[in-house]
């Protein structure tokens, strides 16, 4: 249990956690949700996940005494089901969390843990400046906006938590 107590402390779990909860507040108290508020909720709660992407010392996490790519697995996908629990159930949002998680994981193994905030937010950024369109470009870059059914959301979706949560469990935090 001791590892499992440093861990969380090394991650910033604390911080992260408090987040997520403000975040489920505001989601509840914030009345009916639409598609851009559902992904601005999952947007802020992939944010606040990347706190957690690194230790404060990155030689830790380049260390063997762990299987480092199973935890840091782990850590990623434990974080999108938090993530998707912050809206109210009944609402399609593991496909959005999962995606939004994905892009904040590959952006700590590209950019670092400090940086690691940008893809999602230039992601949702890019979703919301966007006026919609039929064509498949415009689709697979508002994929956060799209309903629950739409075919090239949730491929767009699966493969940044796909790529994302790889690149982070193999690579680790960039340094």
């Amino acid at each position: 249990m001791r590892w499992l107590t440093l861990y969380a402390r090394s991650r910033q779990l604390p911080l992260v956690l408090g987040l997520l909860v403000a975040l489920a507040i505001l989601a509840r108290l914030g009345g009916a949700a639409g598609p851009r508020r559902s992904a601005l909720l999952l947007a802020a709660g992939a944010i606040a996940l990347t706190a957690g992407l690194g230790s404060p010392d990155p030689a830790l996490d380049r260390t063997a005494a762990l299987r480092w790519p199973l935890h840091r697995a782990a850590h990623v996908l434990l974080g999108t089901v938090l993530t998707a629990a912050l809206l109210p159930p009944g609402l399609l949002t593991l496909r959005d969390s999962a995606g939004l998680t994905g892009l904040a994981a590959l952006g700590a193994a590209c950019f670092g843990r400090p940086y690691a905030w940008l893809p999602p937010f230039t992601c949702l950024a890019a979703a919301f400046l966007l006026p919609p369109a039929p064509d498949l470009a415009t689709r697979l870059l508002t994929w956060p906006l799209l309903p629950p059914g739409a075919t090239p959301a949730t491929l767009t979706a699966l493969t940044l938590a796909v790529t994302g949560t790889t690149a982070y469990a193999l690579a680790g935090p960039r340094r």
